[in-house]
């Protein structure tokens, strides 16, 4: 590799003195300075040169290059105005990279995979601001844009949070509705340090494999998950209380308590002992009823 890869800490501040680069705190930016950590990212997204890879959030475009060595072609979308002509600097020597200026909440994916890849799925991979997590995964996911995977390097509670099963007090609406679209697995778990400038909290790097079809059949979706956010608004409370309670909803409390008999449930049960295939069967049985 004789090319100047900014996974070296040495090139990174090199290229931000260059520009006289300032950090900005409101983009939540801390650059990847390890190459072991990138090596374990490029692995665990098993991006071939097949593959048309959107990355997100690409900073100075230290993931992009290994991105670029790998897959077929490469879409990077920032935000910060301050990083475009960075990103066209130390990208140059790659001519399979597309930077794009905008927001990614605000990007037409659907309309990129058509461009790029023909409409068949693409790979996803980033370095995600904490902050803006949870609306960016679950932006790709309920969208439905052809995505095959998501492989994301968050805060380490988070990714913990995304894996977790009923009976842990990470358990919430974020894990539910991560595992019903994919299988998340914790691949590397990232001290502070291989960050530039050094977060507070430890990282996690998660790999959300998309299911074809999802793992429960539910009959209305968004009744499900209106059900997953109730319980969770309230967790302390019964499961009955919590969803008669919800603006959300509009069940009686007669007939919350039909469909959790129905579905064999004890009536003073919480919604955090649920699994997701007892909140898809509680979304049916209310489905039924209402």
């Amino acid at each position: 590799m004789t090319r100047p890869y900014l996974g070296n800490p040495k090139n990174t501040i090199e290229v931000l003195q260059k520009y006289g680069f300032v950090f900005q705190k409101r983009f939540g930016q801390n650059f990847l300075i390890d190459t072991h950590v990138l090596e374990k990212i490029i692995k665990a997204s098993e991006i071939t040169k097949d593959d048309f890879v959107l990355e997100i959030g690409p900073g100075i475009g230290t993931m992009t290059q290994y991105l670029a060595e790998a897959a077929g072609q490469v879409a990077a979308v920032e935000i910060d105005n301050a990083l475009i002509p960075i990103l066209e600097d130390t990208l140059k020597e790659w001519n399979n990279v597309t930077v794009i200026h905008g927001d990614i909440l605000k990007t037409d994916i659907q309309k990129l995979a058509m461009e790029k890849n023909q409409g068949r799925p693409i790979k996803v991979v980033a370095n995600l601001p904490y902050y803006i997590t949870t609306p960016i995964i679950m932006g790709l996911f309920e969208s439905h844009v052809p995505v095959e995977s998501v492989t994301v390097m968050v805060q380490k509670e988070v990714a913990d949070r995304m894996q977790t099963g009923p009976g842990s007090k990470d358990y919430g609406a974020l894990s539910l509705a991560v595992q019903y679209y994919a299988r998340p697995e914790i691949v590397a778990n990232v001290p502070p340090n291989c960050f530039m400038p050094r977060p507070k909290v430890g990282s996690a790097v998660i790999c959300l494999r998309k299911y074809e079809e999802p793992p429960v059949q539910v009959k209305n979706e968004k009744l499900m998950f209106r059900l997953i956010r109730a319980s969770f608004n309230q967790r302390r409370k019964t499961l009955v209380n919590s969803l008669k309670n919800s603006p959300e909803l509009s069940y009686s409390k007669e007939q919350v308590e039909q469909a959790i008999a129905e579905c064999g449930f004890s009536q003073n049960i919480r919604g955090e002992a649920l699994a997701l295939e007892q909140f898809a069967a509680l979304a049916n049985a209310l489905a039924d009823i209402g």
